[in-house]
């Protein structure tokens, strides 16, 4: 099943964010082909900064995506004011295979 993972950075943390960020890289390169696409949330206005996180990723049940949201080096920094965890479906895109 394919979930997304919302992440809302808290206020004024950038500088958090950079500091836990090759950590995080590893952490998703480590989940494989489990993670279909994944990149920060960025704001608006003429330089963007990142302000959230979003995940697709393959996994078995949506309790198996809250223990990878709870192990993600932000997530353990502290980085997050909030989490969501949504249900997907894959409908169209140039990386969605065909059938």
């Amino acid at each position: 099943m394919l979930f997304m993972i919302l992440a809302k950075d808290k206020a004024d943390s950038l500088d958090l964010r950079m500091a836990n960020r090759a950590a995080h890289l590893d952490y998703i390169k480590g989940a494989g082909n489990r993670i279909k696409v994944a990149g920060p949330i960025l704001s608006g206005g003429d330089e963007p900064k990142p302000v959230g996180s979003m995940i697709i990723i393959d996994a078995a049940s949506e309790g198996a995506v809250q223990l990878f949201c709870e192990n993600d080096p932000y997530a353990t920094a502290g980085l997050f004011e909030s989490v969501e965890i949504k249900h997907w479906l894959k409908v169209t895109g140039d990386w969605v295979p065909k059938d």
